[in-house]
């Protein structure tokens, strides 16, 4: 009897040692987990700060280099800033199409939103009317127009090709006016024509059809602007003195 007593003990003392090595190993392998899991997040981590930091590199466009290397400098030294960033820049530009003729002809969105696409290289937003009114036979929620609103490279593409390519193909062109800024640096100008832009072809528009641009800038007030926009190239109209 005791010496199956003293074999008992044995085995119980066996199996404990076995339980302990097998909890012991289980912790090792869910240590060796966390430890994997955290190296791979921080090489997603890692890669997303490369990315981040190739995004955030940007090529910029011809009239952008045109004004950090001769209109940012000439501003400075008129107005007398004490810093750079005070120099006044172009913030955003926003193209504004009315469409009252869609209440009764449901592919003018459609036309439009193909026309405003091509011009300014941007998918439009629809924008919808917020009154009904019974007089124009119009309801609250129908698409009465639609706008673009560009920033950075795009702005910037599209203000060179207005000022360089479109303006001049205007018919008769003798300027644009200095007295459409509303106060607080933004000035706005009136295409009569979408054809003007060498993007939309004649032969395959439905309408001629005009649209609103609307050219933000971070100035205080319009002089600033104005001066701004003459460096870059806006032809505004003089009159002959």
């Amino acid at each position: 009897m005791a010496e199956d007593n003293k074999k008992l003990k044995v085995n119980k003392e066996k199996g404990s040692g076995s339980k302990t090595s097998t909890s012991s190993t289980t912790k090792k392998v869910s240590s060796a987990k966390k430890v994997s899991s955290a190296k791979k997040v921080e090489t997603k981590v890692k890669t997303s700060e490369k990315d981040k930091s190739i995004i955030s590199l940007r090529v910029k466009g011809r009239l952008e280099q045109f004004y950090d290397n001769d209109v940012s400098p000439v501003l400075y030294k008129e107005f007398g800033y004490k810093n750079t960033m005070q120099v006044p820049t172009l913030s955003q530009v926003t193209l504004n199409i009315g469409l009252g003729e869609a209440i009764t002809d449901k592919n003018a969105i459609d036309s439009a939103t193909k026309d405003l696409q091509l011009i300014s290289g941007q998918k439009p937003v629809v924008t919808k009317s917020k009154k009904s009114i019974a007089n124009f036979n119009l309801r609250e929620g129908m698409r009465v127009g639609m706008k673009v609103t560009l920033r950075k490279n795009r702005m910037w593409d599209f203000v060179d090709r207005l000022l360089n390519i479109a303006l001049p193909r205007v018919r008769d062109f003798r300027g644009v006016s200095k007295n459409s800024f509303d106060g607080r640096g933004n000035y706005t100008l009136g295409i009569s024509e979408q054809v003007i832009f060498p993007e939309i072809e004649y032969n395959q528009i439905d309408k001629i059809r005009g649209f609103q641009v609307t050219i933000g800038t971070t100035s205080i007030n319009d002089e600033e602007a104005r001066r701004l926009l003459e460096l870059l190239g806006m032809p505004f109209f003089r009159t002959n003195n």
